[in-house]
């Protein structure tokens, strides 16, 4: 499976995050641990810069505003990622 009704493959299925359970009208995985936030924030961000409220629309479900917010100041104090002028975040070396 891995798309949905428009034919679009499922954001779930996009992150790589387990799945649990899946029927035709019902899909559950697991939440992504810290870890596992850090490298999907980083394959986002390798696509496009984006600020938090870009993140956890893309995320919600996932993650909270807060956890997000935490693995990326954790990217930035680690040099990985920093922030532009207008709040978006980036890859370093992009």
């Amino acid at each position: 499976m891995g798309l949905n009704q428009g034919g679009y493959e499922d954001p779930s299925r996009r992150l790589k995050l387990k799945v649990v359970y899946e029927d035709p009208d019902v899909l559950v995985v697991t939440a992504p641990n810290e870890d596992e936030l850090i490298k999907i924030i980083l394959d986002l961000l390798r696509n496009k810069p984006m600020n938090v409220k870009e993140l956890h629309s893309i995320l919600s479900g996932l993650a909270s505003e807060d956890k997000i917010r935490r693995a990326l100041t954790r990217l930035v104090n680690e040099g990985v990622v920093y922030t532009q002028p207008d709040g978006r975040f980036i890859v370093a070396g992009i």
